[in-house]
């Protein structure tokens, strides 16, 4: 036999135990946020409001931050000018019967692949250091047969270039077809080389890139160089350019729909991007009231004088339930390393207790109806 009683007593110790915290997949906002208001807090809260939104963005960046200065677009010469390294092609046509170039037979000759000098020259049969450093290749042209004309004044000449080094660039990496490309001009830029590759690969995450001259490392995302044309920066020789996906993340936690490690997809990444990312949030244990976002700021940013938080860990809390929430969380800026807690709604803990009570006072109607 079942003693009321005893079922009554356990309902109410259930109650009891249930009003205090319910196991859960989440934590509940309320819970995450205690501690602020200990008498010496180890951590401060802000609402994500309009109001709010001018202070924080006063405050230092946290995370991976990769300060990478970048060069500006400028304009150059239309024409190739010739570096050492290159390599000519000289044609020479000489129609005299006494050329000290031609046989009897022959009415030009043929100079291939000819290198020009480290001291910008190339050498000629009978005539010696020519110089050709810096030169069009439609100059070099002048200023050889000019030379050539002092020993054979009916000299005809053709010239064609072929890039060396100081006239290529490197395409390393994150393109369709990486390898040494040749410039055709002084206006190759940063874009064109990387259609000349192929274009980027499309399995990178937000394509970062990167650029590699007189030992320094410029960087920018794609994403900015094609919404900004001036910073499609003009190529020099010797230049090295990659492009590699955005290291950047954040991380997503509780009633998310996916727990995880997120990669930035673009420049800048706000609250509600971040919560499409991670897929949104679990329409049955999620608290739209309690998306926080968690960040913790170096011991600097706390110092005085510095516009920062009044502690180094801090939590911000987000409310989709209201315009303003969800305006603000559009204009909030994720920083890398944030952790975004989805937070348990507190009610699943009464629809819990309900269920609780519903089952014991079921046993007890079963039970009281066995006594009778």
């Amino acid at each position: 036999m079942y003693n009321p009683m005893i079922l009554i007593a356990l309902a109410g110790l259930l109650l009891t135990s249930a009003c205090g915290h319910l196991p859960g997949g989440a934590p509940v906002a309320r819970d995450v946020v205690r501690e602020a208001g200990e008498p010496v807090p180890d951590l401060a809260v802000y609402p994500v409001t309009r109001a709010f939104l001018p202070t924080v963005a006063q405050w230092p960046a946290t995370g991976k931050q990769e300060r990478l200065g970048w060069i500006g677009a400028s304009a150059g010469a239309r024409h190739q000018l010739i570096q050492p390294g290159d390599r000519l092609n000289i044609r020479i046509w000489d129609s005299s019967d006494n050329s000290l170039l031609t046989a009897p037979t022959q009415k030009d000759i043929q100079l291939a692949d000819m290198e020009v000098a480290s001291n910008g020259t190339v050498y000629l049969p009978y005539v010696g250091k020519v110089t050709v450093r810096g030169l069009t290749a439609d100059l070099a042209r002048e200023e050889v047969q000019r030379a050539m004309e002092a020993i054979i004044p009916s000299a005809q000449v053709q010239l064609s270039l072929t890039e060396g080094r100081y006239n290529s660039v490197d395409l390393v990496g994150g393109v369709a077809a990486p390898g040494s490309y040749p410039m055709p001009d002084r206006n190759y830029s940063v874009l064109s080389l990387i259609a000349a590759g192929g274009g980027v690969r499309t399995d990178l995450n937000n394509p970062q890139i990167r650029l590699m001259r007189g030992g320094r490392i410029y960087g920018t995302s794609v994403e900015a160089l094609l919404d900004r044309p001036a910073l499609d920066t003009r190529l020099v020789g010797g230049d090295r350019v990659f492009v590699e996906a955005d290291t950047r993340y954040f991380l997503s936690f509780g009633a998310a729909g996916n727990e995880a490690q997120h990669r930035f997809t673009r420049d800048h990444v706000s609250a509600m991007d971040a919560v499409s990312i991670m897929g949104g949030l679990q329409d049955s244990k999620a608290d739209p009231k309690g998306l926080l976002i968690l960040r913790e700021y170096p011991a600097s940013a706390v110092s005085a004088g510095v516009r920062g938080p009044r502690q180094s860990r801090v939590v911000f809390t987000v409310d989709l339930t209201t315009a303003d929430g969800l305006f603000s969380a559009r204009n909030f800026d994720i920083n890398p390393g944030d952790l975004l807690v989805a937070t348990e709604s507190p009610i699943q803990d009464a629809l819990t207790i309900s269920n609780i009570v519903g089952n014991v006072f079921s046993i007890f109607g079963r039970a009281n109806n066995l006594t009778n």
